[in-house]
């Protein structure tokens, strides 16, 4: 178990929004569901605590009620190798959710993602004029398209 591991609070969708997860990532499981038990503040074996992993790191789920919601102050960061895996995750964690600019998402349950390819890094680096050019293509954009961040 990695020393870290950030712990995403749901109200009442901890276990589906980690099995919905883990359906989207190779090298992803559910570790382990931990229930409330009779007479806990929420209904008895509701999922209290999901662990499960991402592309082998390790996440938190945990069903702790309304009271917090998630906001673009954190955002989970997708590094895609190709424009076929983007598109993939992008209309997978967009169902239900909502488009956001510059690669950005938020999933149905309220969760933000960056799907960004690996290829921007090398695009950013070197000539500023080719930077600023990459920069504001980039700008136009809700899902990230490869080719047109090259071509730019």
């Amino acid at each position: 178990m990695q020393k870290i591991a950030p712990c995403l609070w749901f109200n009442d969708q901890a276990e589906e929004a980690a099995n919905f997860y883990v359906s989207l990532f190779p090298n992803s499981r559910i570790m382990d569901v931990s229930r409330y038990p009779e007479g806990g503040p929420r209904p008895a074996g509701m999922a209290m605590m999901v662990v499960f992993q991402l592309a082998g790191q390790d996440f938190q789920a945990l069903n702790g009620g309304p009271e917090f919601k998630f906001t673009e102050a954190i955002s989970l960061s997708v590094s895609c190798e190709s424009q076929e895996e983007i598109d993939r995750l992008w209309e997978r964690l967009l169902e239900g959710g909502q488009e956001q600019q510059c690669g950005w998402l938020k999933d149905k349950y309220g969760l933000s993602w960056q799907i960004v390819p690996v290829a921007l890094g090398e695009l950013m680096q070197g000539d500023p004029e080719k930077s600023q050019r990459v920069m504001a293509a980039l700008l136009q954009m809700k899902k990230l398209d490869i080719k047109v961040l090259q071509e730019a």
